[in-house]
């Protein structure tokens, strides 16, 4: 079997720490060659083709390391957390909370459903996973990938024995208790990070945003339109009661408000938080403190004030608006706030190239096991490949890992009386080197794609393909 140009000792050296957890000689014989699989040309990253690929006589092997329940994969995911953490943690890194979906067809994958699939835009037949993202600077490493279980599932536990879902999984969760869990594995596992991010499919929630709160964490999250919130002059008030019991809960000074309106007559600036292939990528932006209304429930849909948090909201130019909800202290600069809500982005691209480029819908099993280890493997493979790219950054005397907000250091200032806001976030784009690819020598006409990972340039995406055009985000 030809071995994969840019693997050989350094993939060996940097995989270490996964082969002595897995113990078993014979596993830490096939992980290697399944991550090559997952590097290495080709467009399916299933395991018949792989097997072919890696000159392997059948797949049962790899099938079987992929899907056997004997062994636990959980240290390899700490391994992985602790590398990650050693590329890109610390207190200005990023943890972006989301889920992709993978679709299928038919309903024998374990938790294939109807329900919204983003790869569509629509809903359809797809498996969702809740995905946690670490990041710094515009450099994403995939971190957590968990299956949800739809409520057709969690209702039927034989179903879910027969793809193999382990009982302590078959119980109804929703995607913010799935990611609160995995929060909490990491952090266990040491991973280091400054604020949570997270969309509106997340933020919308009274209890996610309460659980990020108990872990003491700042966080920044998307939130709907409809979202009532409180000024932040409103009062709480105890009227006496002219007969029966006395009050058991206060009243409000005043109605709460949909985030739409509340915004409405603010002060919109214009704000640039980045550079894109086709120049600074700015936006009209307003934020005022507010007091969001998910406080105990005084009467039906109403409720009363909870914490002081920022509102922000995005007016972006086809007309459409964004709204956010932050934690971060009251003195945060509005820079810096719009800086936040926008970091999420980076693991949309990380999404991106796990499907694209290393295979992670590829995979045709249909058990629970099979499904999370391959996913594993992915967010490894990903991981190994974000360490050459930084290793080549560092050769070059360069920071592909540097802050968001740290960007402006040597960025022109603006001429004389011009609004802070309108200061660039970032420095000019340079193009962004290929990453190394893990490709056979001279590969054959079926092979002649190869994974150009990874992943994200110094520009926030990929180099665009010769005489072709960036798009801006």
């Amino acid at each position: 079997m030809a071995e994969p140009c840019g693997a050989g000792g350094d993939l060996d050296r940097w995989l270490a720490p996964f082969l002595a957890a897995l113990g078993h000689k014979k596993r830490r014989t096939w992980a290697p060659l399944y991550l090559r699989g997952l590097m290495g040309p080709g467009e399916r990253k299933s395991l018949q083709p792989m097997a072919a690929r890696l000159g392997l006589p059948g797949h049962d092997q790899l099938h079987h390391f992929i899907t056997s329940p004997t062994w636990d994969d959980g240290p390899l995911w700490r391994v992985l957390a602790e590398r990650a953490d050693r590329l890109l943690g610390g207190p200005e890194a990023v943890l972006v909370i989301d889920d992709t979906a993978l679709p299928k067809k038919g309903d024998l994958s374990v938790g294939v459903a109807r329900q919204y699939c983003g790869a569509l835009g629509k809903r359809a037949n797809c498996q969702a996973l809740v995905s946690l993202t670490l990041a710094r600077g515009e450099v994403p490493i995939p971190v957590g990938l968990r299956l949800f279980l739809p409520q057709e599932w969690t209702s039927k536990p034989r179903r879910c024995a027969r793809a193999g879902v382990p009982a302590a999984e078959v119980e109804a969760r929703s995607k913010g208790e799935i990611a609160l869990a995995e929060l909490d594995r990491l952090r266990a596992a040491g991973v280091r990070f400054g604020t949570v991010l997270a969309d509106a499919g997340y933020g919308a929630s009274a209890a996610f945003r309460r659980g990020l709160d108990e872990r003491q964490l700042l966080w920044a999250v998307g939130i709907p339109r409809n979202q009532k919130v409180y000024t932040t002059a409103v009062r709480l008030r105890w009227p006496r009661a002219r007969r029966g019991r006395p009050r058991k809960t206060p009243v409000p000074s005043e109605a709460p408000r949909a985030v739409e309106g509340v915004l409405a007559a603010a002060r919109w600036r214009r704000v640039t938080w980045r550079r894109g292939t086709k120049g600074a990528l700015a936006e009209r932006f307003a934020a005022v403190r507010v007091r969001v209304g998910d406080g105990p429930i005084t009467r039906p849909s109403r409720h009363l004030p909870g914490e002081e948090v920022w509102l922000v909201g995005e007016w972006r130019s086809s007309g459409e608006r964004k709204y956010y909800l932050s934690n971060l202290p009251p003195d945060t600069p509005r820079r810096a706030l719009v800086a936040a809500v926008k970091a999420r982005w980076v693991c949309e691209q990380a999404h991106q190239q796990l499907k694209q480029e290393l295979g992670l819908g590829h995979f045709e099993g249909r058990s629970w096991t099979g499904l999370h280890r391959h996913a594993l493997m992915t967010c490894i493979a990903f991981a190994y490949l974000q360490h050459l790219r930084l290793e080549a950054a560092r050769g070059r005397g360069e920071n592909a890992a540097v802050p968001f907000g740290r960007r402006g250091a040597t960025a022109a200032q603006p001429a004389r009386g011009a609004s802070r806001d309108h200061r660039t976030l970032v420095r000019p784009p340079r193009r962004a080197a290929p990453m190394p690819a893990l490709q056979a020598p001279a590969p054959t006409a079926s092979q002649s794609r190869t994974a150009r990972v990874v992943l994200v340039g110094e520009t926030g995406r990929p180099a665009p393909p010769p005489g072709g055009r960036g798009t801006r985000r």
